[in-house]
């Protein structure tokens, strides 16, 4: 039987992902700060689109890249002091701490600098003094120092805000000279002045300002990241604010550039500029539509924090706004909304229930980081005595629920904690020892 070969005809049916609709799923996924950037990339390309800075007027929302430069400018290397405690940072550096080899001599020196971690990830006292507290020499404790720096994520342990962009841009691979100028003269980045900047290093204005745009990628308080649920310093995108028919959302215009066609631009693609414009649009509407129904399912996160979660999936939120699944994931991914008594990320609020009818597993989450930070360090709770606990409020949950809860949270088991502690406390009365009452040049400490 000979084979032979025949020409047919077949129609078949594939999904083919043009450049717009590539531009509309990255978009998606973009927060604004990111979209501020590529919005830059297309009006360098396209002369028919204008691109207008976010309004300098001050807004309900204060920006921080902009408090953090400016407190540099004044005070020249004064790390911020943030009310409150994060424990979640406390048990994140412990955890890494417990998992480094560090000698006998070390680990105390590593508990010190550890107790003068401030929420925002930098250290809080001058090496000197922290020296002075710990018994030892600055040298020994720069020493440690050093290595602690390397925790992730880059820029914890940092001493100002230079220091801990330089360690990000260092990981990032993106410490180079013109980079590394720019880190030594903030102030001028503060006062915007790219001119002074490029003379300085010899270069072009255009690659001072790729410079600044890679540092807003950078955190500046890597450890703020670590409070249960909140977003990190990034500029929200969403503001919830009261009007007068009750709490209102709207976009964060202070984050977002505005886009028009240029009146009088010659050459360049009108109609891809048109569909930039028409892009964007669609973004910030769809936004709205999925924060309003996301507050409207979570009316107790304003007022309780992510304590306040009901049991929330985005099947539920995709099929009362008629959207794709996908979509909701796309856009809650690295979006975030101030309430007003705190930030959040979008996607924090979506949390499946513990069991049915159950309350949700974020909540749960919450509540068993609370409880830690607030047990006694030198008799921390068991896993069997947490779940306990929160059965007690209403909340019965299995060990080994609240056992992947603690891992989930980055949290020690209890010897660890306790552990950790005993160490600490060593380190404090061996400090007292040193300088009874006080520092040696008569300064309470």
């Amino acid at each position: 039987m000979k084979q032979r070969n025949r020409i047919t005809i077949a129609q078949k049916q594939r999904l083919s992902l043009n450049l717009s609709l590539v531009s509309a799923i990255a978009m998606l996924k973009s927060d604004a700060g990111a979209i501020g950037v590529w919005l830059e990339e297309q009006a360098a390309h396209n002369p028919q689109l204008q691109i207008s800075p976010p309004p300098a007027q001050p807004s309900p929302w204060a920006p921080r890249w902009h408090d953090a430069l400016s407190r540099q400018a004044r005070a020249g290397a004064g790390a911020e002091m943030l009310a409150g405690p994060a424990p979640g940072l406390q048990a994140h550096v412990t955890a890494a701490l417990l998992l480094m080899r560090l000698s006998a001599a070390e680990m105390p020196l590593a508990l010190v600098l550890c107790a003068a971690l401030e929420p925002s990830g930098w250290l809080g006292l001058p090496m000197t003094r922290i020296a002075r507290e710990a018994g030892t020499t600055p040298v020994a404790m720069e020493a440690v120092l050093v290595r602690l720096q390397g925790i992730e994520p880059a820029g914890l342990f940092a001493r100002n805000l230079a220091e801990c962009l330089r360690l990000q841009a260092a990981e990032a691979g993106e410490l180079d000279p013109v980079m590394a100028m720019v880190l030594d003269h903030l102030s001028l980045v503060a006062g915007g002045d790219l001119e002074a900047l490029a003379e300085k290093s010899g270069t072009t204005v255009a690659d001072i300002a790729l410079r600044i745009r890679r540092l807003r990628r950078y955190d500046p308080k890597p450890g703020a990241r670590f409070q249960p649920g909140t977003a990190p310093v990034a500029e929200p995108d969403l503001l919830l604010r009261d009007g007068a028919a009750g709490p209102e959302l709207s976009l964060n215009r202070s984050s977002l550039p505005s886009v028009a066609l240029h009146p009088k631009a010659e050459g360049g693609d009108r109609s891809a500029a048109l569909a930039v414009i028409r892009l964007l649009e669609s973004r910030n509407h769809t936004l709205l539509r999925i924060g309003t129904e996301i507050l409207r399912r979570q009316p107790l996160v304003v007022k309780q924090g992510l304590r306040g979660l009901s049991p929330m999936t985005m099947s539920e939120v995709a099929s009362a706004l008629g959207l794709h699944q996908s979509t909701i994931s796309r856009l809650v991914q690295g979006t975030s909304v101030d309430t007003g008594s705190g930030v959040y990320w979008l996607r924090a609020m979506f949390s499946p229930a513990v069991r049915k009818d159950g309350p949700a597993g974020a909540a749960m989450r919450d509540a068993l980081a609370q409880m830690i930070a607030a047990e006694d360090p030198a008799k921390p709770m068991s896993d069997a005595m947490l779940a306990d606990a929160l059965s007690g409020a209403g909340a019965p949950l299995a060990r080994r629920t609240i056992a992947k809860y603690r891992e989930q949270l980055g949290i020690p088991v209890a010897s660890r904690r306790k552990q950790a502690a005993k160490l600490s406390s060593a380190t404090r009365k061996q400090a007292q020892k040193v300088a009874p009452g006080g520092d040696r040049s008569g300064t309470p400490l």
